[in-house]
């Protein structure tokens, strides 16, 4: 056991969670109406409106699923409440769902209408958020929770103070046998070899340069330049002229770990310790595949300034710079603008990242939690049919 403790959530499969959600996740968009509908009526409620799930296919629609019965399996997501027009989309995201222990209630609005179905659904909310308001936090080890970073608009502060400080909460973390994710798979250009030598094996290497290699093809298939977008306007105002320096503070975000698992989007880890995930640079979707992979809580770096937030996920922002510090306070839960100025070692810094981290998974609000940021985005790889 380490010494790291927080009070949360235990769940039914043995996972453990920060949040008591009752989530309710219409499996497309034309659902979102009748999904907020509920929410309007039962509170303690959490709808995930979203903008697909209409003719995607093939990969694109397995990954629509596993996005949305990821977020439903999340542990942060006590009770689910699942609408579709169709019963049997509805049932599939459900019965993955289900397969956790949590209960889930699922409803279709074909043959009944949004206001019939609103009054189905608001029923069975309202039992489960009594139900769920019961249950009681207890004292975790962190060594059972899952955490996950990226970073956004990320500066030349990033790389010296922000990002290193989450590698020596990421070394803790895995140090007291806890499970921790990064991704950003187009950040690592430039950088991809330093994080392929970081494999625990030849195997896992090999994966992992097939996802960067297969996106740097696809990209090539395009006939497109990323610069401007990789790296961002923000970044360049920043001072990150490449994205090779881009890469090289990106990575500052694992600290000295080696990587022991490869992920596909979404995907949620196999094993304790650190482990890459192919995901979109993108922060909002990034987060949302996080989520959808089990993480409880996100440490989320920013330089010129980020106002993510995640419906399911705190999202924890820390900055290195002083300006952002002072202008997008309200943003900000961790300032380590000191090591910048010698005040503060990355070891102190680290320290105060971790007792927000395990504040937070307590049940302390995070900035964005209390601006109401709430935005879930799914990855979307091509056109629907």
């Amino acid at each position: 056991m380490s010494k790291y403790k927080f009070l949360g959530y235990r769940r039914e499969n043995g996972s453990v969670a920060a949040r008591n959600h009752v989530a309710i996740i219409p499996v497309d968009d034309l659902s979102n109406s009748a999904a907020e509908g509920v929410a309007s009526l039962v509170n303690g409620t959490l709808p995930l409106p979203h903008a697909y799930g209409r003719l995607q296919f093939g990969a694109d629609l397995e990954l629509f699923f596993d996005t949305m019965i990821g977020t439903g399996r999340n542990p942060n997501v006590a009770a689910a409440v699942v609408i579709c027009i169709e019963p049997k989309w509805a049932d599939k995201v459900a019965e993955g769902i289900a397969k956790t222990g949590k209960p889930v209630e699922v409803f279709s609005i074909e043959k009944s209408g949004d206001l019939k179905t609103i009054e189905k659904a608001s029923r069975a909310a309202k039992g489960l958020v009594q139900k769920v308001s019961e249950l009681k936090r207890e004292e975790i080890d962190v060594a059972d929770a899952v955490i996950s970073t990226k970073c956004g608009e990320s500066d030349t502060t990033s790389g010296l103070g922000a990002n290193p400080t989450v590698g020596k909460v990421f070394e803790r973390l895995v140090a007291a046998g806890g499970t921790v994710m990064f991704g950003e798979t187009s950040e690592l250009t430039g950088g991809e070899q330093i994080v392929a030598d970081r494999m625990k094996n030849p195997e896992l290497r090999k994966k992992f340069l097939d996802i960067f290699n297969d996106y740097n093809a696809m990209i090539e298939a395009q006939g497109s330049d990323l610069l401007g977008s990789q790296p961002t306007q923000g970044n360049i105002a920043g001072g990150l002229t490449t994205i090779e320096e881009k890469a090289m503070g990106n990575i500052q975000k694992i600290g000295k770990l080696k990587v022991d698992g490869v992920l596909s989007p979404a995907e949620a880890p196999h094993g304790k310790g650190l482990h890459f995930m192919d995901t979109s640079s993108a922060a909002a979707e990034a987060v949302t595949l996080f989520a959808a992979g089990g993480a409880i809580a996100h440490l989320f770096p920013t330089g010129q300034g980020n106002i993510i937030g995640n419906p399911v996920v705190p999202v924890i922002k820390l900055t290195a710079n002083p300006n952002t510090a002072a202008t997008m306070s309200e943003h900000i839960d961790v300032s380590v603008e000191k090591v910048l100025t010698l005040e503060q070692t990355l070891d102190q810094a680290g320290d105060a990242l971790m007792d927000m981290l395990l504040r937070t998974l307590s049940g302390r609000l995070t900035a964005a939690e209390v601006l109401r940021h709430k935005e879930f985005v799914l990855t979307k790889l091509y056109r629907s049919a």
